[in-house]
C-alpha cells in the first residue's frame, strides 16, 4: 500500500501537478487557494521550475498561453473572480486548441462576494465562461484524495484532446487536510508536432493563432471541435453510485456538499427512506446517460448546492424531466447541513 501523508486539498493539487510534469505556474493570490501558488513557489525553484506571480489575473492566464503553445505543461489557479479575469484567456486556449490545467477553488459571489466556500462558479466553468462556442472538461474533486488524483487526471486529458481541463473545487475542498497518496503512475508522452518550439530551419513554421476572418473556416473548426468534444461525452464520464440498487430517491451532489448528503442518506436509509446518490465527479462531461436510466427507477431528485441552483438544470435536462427535480441548497459560502438535506430527501420521499 502506497504511503499517505497530510495534506491540505490545494498543497495536493500543487504537489500532484508536479509529479504529473507540470514545470510552469503562474498565478495571482486569492483567497481560498493562496497555498497554491505560496507551494508552487516554495518547490518549482527546487525542480528547475518556474513559478511566477504575475501582475493581475490576466497576465498570468495569457503567460500560460504562451506556455501551452510551446507544448509545456503548465498550470494556473485562482477562486472565482479571479477566474473571471481569466476568461478571456481560457477562451483564446480554447480557440487555439491548446491544454492548459486551471484551477478554480471557488467563493461566494457574485462580485467580490465573500472568502467562504461556495459551488456558485458552475455555469461560468461548466457552460463554457468566455465568449465562443467550446467546452471546457471539469472535474469535482470530493476528497483531498480526488483532488490530487483529479489534477493527474487534469493534464492528462488536457493533452490527449488539446483543450482546457479544469477543477473546479470549493474553499472547503481547498482548505481541509486528510490523508492522500501521491503515488503517480508514470505519464504518458503526448506527441505535440503542432507546439510552437523553434524549427531550426528543418520544419514547416507552426503558428497558434484563434483568429479566422473567413467564415466558412471558423464554422468547420467549430463543428471540428464539437465532434471532439462528442467523443470525449462518450468515453470520459466519471461519477460516482452510492446506494441506488433499490433507491427510490436520487440525490444529485458534488464536492463537499456530496459528503454532506451521504451522512444524510444513511440518516434517511436509517428511517426506512429508500435514498441513494449519483456524484458527478466530471461536471462536463455530465453524466446524462445514468442519470436518465436512474430517472426511470426512482420517483424524484434531490440536488444539493451550495448556489442557488446551477446544477439543478442540467439534471433536469438529462432527465427529460421524466421526475420531479428538488432543489436543496444554501449560498453565500454557507454549507448545507445533513439535517436539511434530509428533510428534503423526506419531501421527495412522499412525492407520489
Amino acid at each position: 500500500m502506497a504511503e499517505k501523508v497530510l495534506m491540505k486539498g490545494n498543497e495536493a493539487i500543487a504537489e500532484a501537478a508536479i509529479l504529473a510534469g507540470c514545470r510552469h505556474y503562474f498565478g495571482y493570490p486569492i483567497t481560498p487557494q493562496t497555498e497554491i501558488a505560496a507551494y508552487m513557489a516554495k518547490r518549482m525553484p527546487k525542480i528547475d521550475g518556474t513559478f511566477l506571480q504575475a501582475e493581475s489575473e490576466v497576465a498570468a492566464i495569457n503567460m500560460v498561453i504562451g506556455v501551452a503553445a510551446a507544448g509545456g505543461r503548465v498550470m494556473t489557479s485562482s477562486s472565482s473572480p479571479g477566474i473571471s479575469l481569466k476568461s478571456e484567456g481560457i477562451s483564446y486556449l480554447a480557440g487555439c486548441d491548446l491544454p492548459a490545467l486551471v484551477i478554480n477553488v471557488q467563493r461566494g459571489g457574485p462580485g467580490l462576494g465573500g472568502i467562504q466556500p461556495s459551488q456558485s462558479d458552475y455555469f461560468q466553468c461548466v457552460k463554457g465562461g468566455g465568449h465562443g462556442d467550446y467546452r471546457n472538461i471539469v472535474f469535482a474533486p470530493a476528497s483531498v484524495q480526488e483532488m490530487a488524483d483529479m489534477t493527474v487526471r487534469g493534464f492528462e486529458l488536457a493533452d490527449k484532446y488539446r483543450m482546457v481541463s479544469m477543477i473546479l473545487a470549493d474553499g472547503t475542498m481547498g482548505q481541509m487536510m486528510e490523508p492522500v497518496s501521491l503515488d503517480i503512475p508514470e505519464q504518458k508522452k503526448y506527441d505535440k508536432p503542432w507546439a510552437v518550439t523553434g524549427t531550426k530551419m528543418e520544419r514547416k513554421h507552426n503558428i497558434v493563432n484563434s483568429l479566422s476572418l473567413i467564415p466558412e473556416e471558423l464554422e468547420q473548426q467549430n463543428f471540428d471541435r464539437f465532434a471532439k468534444y462528442a467523443q470525449i461525452e462518450e468515453n470520459e464520464v466519471l461519477y460516482e453510485e452510492y446506494m441506488m440498487e433499490d433507491a427510490e430517491v436520487c440525490v444529485v451532489a458534488y464536492g463537499i456538499a456530496a459528503r454532506v448528503a451521504k451522512n444524510a442518506i444513511v440518516a434517511a436509509r436509517a428511517q426506512g427512506v429508500k435514498v441513494g446518490m449519483i456524484r458527478p465527479i466530471t461536471l462536463w462531461p455530465f453524466p446524462k446517460k445514468v442519470l436518465n436510466a436512474a430517472a426511470d427507477k426512482v420517483k424524484a431528485f434531490v440536488t444539493v448546492e451550495m448556489s442557488m441552483g446551477q446544477m439543478i438544470e442540467d439534471v433536469e435536462l438529462a432527465t427529460r424531466c421524466k421526475k420531479p427535480v428538488l432543489l436543496c441548497n444554501r449560498a453565500g459560502g454557507m454549507i448545507p447541513t445533513p439535517e436539511q438535506v434530509l428533510a428534503k430527501i423526506n419531501e421527495a420521499g412522499g412525492i407520489n
